[in-house]
């Protein structure tokens, strides 16, 4: 069979995208050991069953990632966000995890995060473009019982 070209697709089927994440998946596996791995994702829903905030992450091998955190504007500085990671981090916990990471941009939430016992483990400077930058951090996260 004839491979074509690399194509860019803008908007690509969420079943493409699922196809290429479960087959890197599974090379991961394979090469650790470790098939393990399940999605995290959390939200706080108001009264018509809308998102306020969400948290969407996953677990595996041991680690929790997560990938994205977001408050409501109107519920930023509340607690929302610190409950969500609070959630994470238990079921992280639960799940027999000892770490989780994320990354934020600098005109994000670095500091909050380090408020919250995460330690900056890497910055990568001039991300998405100067002056911003991106920072990688992690928390370990004791086991529980």
């Amino acid at each position: 069979m004839a491979l074509h070209d690399p194509e860019i697709e803008v908007e690509p089927a969420p079943a493409d995208i699922r196809f290429v994440d479960d087959s890197l998946y599974k090379y991961n596996a394979e090469q650790t050991g470790s098939d393990d791995g399940k999605g995290l994702t959390i939200f706080v829903r108001d009264d018509a069953g809308g998102i306020a905030a969400g948290l969407h992450g996953w677990t595996w091998c041991g680690a929790c990632k997560v990938e994205r955190l977001w408050v409501r504007k109107d519920l930023r500085r509340q607690g929302y966000g610190q409950r969500l990671l609070a959630a994470a981090e238990q079921e992280a916990r639960a799940r027999g995890c000892d770490q989780l990471l994320l990354d934020t941009f600098s005109f994000q939430a670095p500091l909050f995060y380090e408020k919250l016992g995460y330690e900056i483990i890497a910055v990568v400077e001039g991300f998405p473009r100067r002056p911003h930058s991106e920072y990688h951090l992690r928390k370990s996260l004791t086991r529980v019982g």
